[in-house]
């Protein structure tokens, strides 16, 4: 007999939901996944086939942060995902049982699922005194992280710091923590970096390996390209601001309040790759520039390190060239300037042309009248007989 398949679909069907909420809820996947609608099929299919994946979920040296944004998903809901989208197996912070029986449940899955399992992990790694400076179970967080790892069919690395070492690892780092990459190798790691990520980041990045069986398309940093393929500049209802050169110059001047673009405030939009822009927060609701504030940073490496937040950059990339911002509104100055200049010129321009076109009308009319009267018959009488 054949062994029923744990699908997301058998789930539906076990808790009496309806095809129709099925099919919604595929909808949603595909647009989440950044996906076009001709993707629905494929996402339907695969939904209805493939195995929930096995997921332990890892904490190293972390605030916790990035179970906080997790929960707060709503496309798909972090509840969906947990309960009926993926197997959660293993986490220390989620998890209702706790203790030794919750640690035997985790060496269990290590030998039971080798090879087959998803490890994410939430944190960075410290090194120094043999990771004594982050113990879970009574065991350094590193020799937990290496046991997992060994049979993890590929690492999730959610947040910057697992990406990139994280706030913990900001001079002097005085535990040498690290990042997850640093300290496995010879595995798939997927970075999801942010402080915390964006909560759909993180359900769509386990939901595509859920439905396809295989890790979603990576740029040069190992980071999902749907969701970090842009800058955040790139996407930035202010950017029209920027691009006319028009700027904050202090929070609460009149630019502030009109909307203009936060660049010399600091922010580091035009370096910095994250969806921000698109999906935004707590169900597209706003995001740090739609509140005000220009962006940290927080998803690239070393963030936390920049001296001052609100020090702008020195130079950014406009129209295949590099400028600062004061010559940027320099080039939209004199840019104005040319135009209408130009027009000015174009339309002096077109007045004498249309000045000879009426001379020469009237001229022509003149020369025209002039043969008229040569050629008019004479009335010459002869005079008296």
């Amino acid at each position: 007999m054949k062994e029923k398949t744990n699908s997301l679909w058998n789930l539906f069907r076990e808790r009496k939901l309806s095809r129709r909420t099925f099919m919604k809820s595929c909808v949603a996947l595909t647009a989440i996944l950044g996906m076009p609608p001709t993707f629905l099929n494929r996402v339907v299919e695969a939904a209805e086939a493939k195995e929930l994946p096995t997921v332990i979920w890892l904490h190293g040296h972390e605030c916790t942060g990035c179970d906080e944004s997790f929960i707060r998903s709503t496309s798909p809901f972090a509840s969906d995902v947990i309960l009926n989208m993926i197997a959660l197996e293993y986490t220390d912070t989620l998890a209702a049982a706790a203790g030794e029986p919750f640690e035997h449940h985790l060496h269990d899955i290590l030998k039971t699922k080798r090879g087959k399992y998803v490890l994410a992990v939430e944190g960075g790694v410290p090194l120094d005194d043999n990771g004594t400076y982050c113990m879970v179970a009574g065991r350094p967080f590193v020799d937990i992280l290496k046991e997992c790892a060994e049979g993890a069919a590929f690492i999730i690395e959610y947040g910057s710091c697992a990406a990139w070492g994280g706030i913990q690892a900001a001079k002097p780092n005085p535990t040498n923590t690290v990042s997850v990459s640093s300290v496995v190798s010879g595995k798939k790691i997927i970075k999801v970096p942010g402080c915390p990520p964006i909560p759909e980041v993180m359900t769509g990045v386990i939901m595509h390996y859920a439905l396809f069986g295989e890790i979603p398309p990576l740029d040069v940093e190992g980071r999902p390209k749907q969701f970090y393929g842009n800058r955040i500049h790139d996407t930035c209802y202010r950017r029209p601001f920027f691009d006319s050169g028009l700027f904050v110059e202090r929070f609460d001047d009149e630019g502030a309040k009109a909307g203009w673009c936060l660049y010399k405030m600091g922010c580091r939009g035009p370096v910095t790759y994250n969806s921000c822009g698109n999906l935004r927060w707590w169900n597209g609701l706003s995001y740090p520039i739609q509140s005000g504030h220009g962006c940290i940073g927080c998803s690239e490496r070393g963030f936390w390190d920049n001296d001052n937040f609100y020090q702008r950059l020195p130079q950014v990339h406009t129209a295949n060239t590099i400028t600062n911002a004061d010559t940027l509104g320099t080039i939209a100055g004199f840019t104005a300037f040319g135009a209408v200049v130009a027009h000015g010129g174009i339309t002096l321009a077109k007045h004498k042309y249309d000045s000879i076109q009426e001379e020469k009308k009237l001229e022509a009319e003149m020369a025209a009248k002039k043969e008229a009267q040569k050629s008019a018959p004479t009335n010459n009488e002869g005079g008296n007989q």
